[in-house]
């Protein structure tokens, strides 16, 4: 495509097919997550149900059963809620980054390809990042010309 010059293809935003693969992991995680608490539920239901079975058993014995049951209920909010919706969350957050900076680099790519010059056309790529992980124009440009002269930059440094 892009040695014909065919970039409309490549135009498309938001069609890496990356962004797809990378959040199935995560939603499939979000599916657990969303599912937990009703297994809880589920496991409450049941002990109340054996404490119910054994109540002709003094209170002592028929409360602990009771408090078995609601175990379950507390574990299921707290496996979902706790541990695997913030590990999906973290999940889709890792994708996005990544995604982010592919469409970097695809942004820098289609600059480059329709003639803006290599400066340019990496201040566009620059721009698509997050705030947070975008470099400062000066930081970039000291970057690029470290890149290109690493015999100043192994001078540089101290041994």
């Amino acid at each position: 495509m892009m040695v014909g010059g065919h970039l409309g293809a490549l135009y498309q935003p938001s069609e890496l097919p990356y962004e797809h693969e990378c959040e199935v992991p995560a939603q499939s995680l979000a599916a657990v997550g969303d599912g937990l608490p009703a297994f809880g539920i589920v496991a409450a239901v049941m002990g109340v149900v054996h404490a119910l079975a054994s109540a002709d058993r003094p209170a002592a014995e028929l409360g602990a059963l009771i408090a078995h049951a609601m175990v379950g209920t507390f574990l299921g909010i707290l496996l979902a809620y706790g541990f695997i919706s913030p590990l999906a969350s973290v999940l889709r957050q890792k994708c996005a980054e990544t995604t982010k900076m592919m469409q970097c680099v695809k942004v820098t790519l289609l600059s480059s390809l329709n003639g803006y010059a290599p400066q340019i056309a990496v201040e566009f790529g620059r721009k698509t990042l997050y705030s947070t992980e975008r470099p400062s124009f000066t930081e970039l440009e000291e970057h690029v010309r470290n890149a290109k002269n690493p015999a100043k930059q192994t001078s540089d440094t101290p041994s």
